[in-house]
């Protein structure tokens, strides 16, 4: 069986020194988390984030401040796991490209519902970047931290 690592995209959308985000739809409880979403083929990581981003929030007015050089990987946990497992495949968490991106629009362009068959949240908060890795589940909070800890800076010098 090979065991893999899903290629994906992690995306930081920054307003007034504040992060977005974002609560699960599938989840009764606020499982709080970035935007993030799987590399079709052909696609590059950038692509992906503007995809995904677009396709999860409707945000489309952003500007690149910054990417994190290398992937980040995490590992599901089993149920995880074995919801992506297949015959001959058993993939084994994340490795995900970070994006961070200024948002230049209004919130009321933020729209869940861009596609209703695939909803991804149900509602968004703009949070000082230190209360992200708080308020994510726990196998993702190391590589929420060293997002964290990546752009920080960025995110602290922009208005």
């Amino acid at each position: 069986m090979i065991e893999v690592y899903r290629k994906s995209v992690g995306i930081v959308v920054t307003k007034n020194k504040k992060v977005l985000l974002c609560a699960r739809a599938d989840c009764k409880d606020w499982q709080w988390q970035f935007p993030q979403g799987g590399i079709e083929k052909g696609e590059t990581p950038f692509d992906a984030a503007i995809r995904e981003l677009r396709e999860e929030t409707a945000i489309t007015n952003v500007r690149l401040l910054a990417e994190i050089k290398h992937p980040l990987k995490y590992n599901f946990p089993v149920a995880i796991v074995k919801k992506f497992q297949s015959e001959n495949k058993r993939v084994l968490g994340q490795e995900q490209h970070w994006f961070l991106f200024e948002f230049l629009g209004k919130d009321g362009d933020i729209d869940f519902n861009t596609n209703p068959q695939e909803i991804e949240f149900k509602s968004f908060m703009w949070a000082d970047l230190s209360e992200a890795p708080q308020k994510i589940v726990a196998f993702k909070k190391d590589v929420y931290q060293k997002v964290a800890d990546e752009f920080r800076n960025y995110i602290e010098g922009t208005s």
